[in-house]
């Protein structure tokens, strides 16, 4: 019964996904496919979690905490090279001197 309600929540992740697949597609602006990305990510974090248990291997929390750290970072340097063309310490123009 306890297994059951894993399997139940694997499969929901497993669909989640790919609803959030088709988002990544079809999503009309740069912003919506971010997003999906970002979801895909965190839907995987909880992936690895509920199979680390299934499985009875706790280390898969470990990978699923670095996992999600390494989201979270990529999301935002996606966004702020979406939001200023550069990945750099500043969003100065380059022609510019300095301040």
């Amino acid at each position: 019964e306890f297994i059951l309600m894993f399997i139940v929540a694997t499969l929901s992740l497993f669909v989640s996904m790919v609803l959030v697949i088709v988002r990544l597609f079809v999503g009309p602006s740069i912003y919506d496919k971010v997003l999906a990305v970002n979801s895909f990510g965190t839907l995987t974090v909880l992936f690895i979690c509920v199979l680390g248990f299934l499985s009875g291997r706790p280390d898969f929390l470990d990978i699923g905490l670095l996992y999600a750290l390494i989201n979270f970072v990529g999301t935002i340097a996606t966004l702020k090279f979406f939001k200023y063309r550069l990945i750099g310490d500043s969003p100065r123009d380059i022609n510019e001197g300095p301040d």
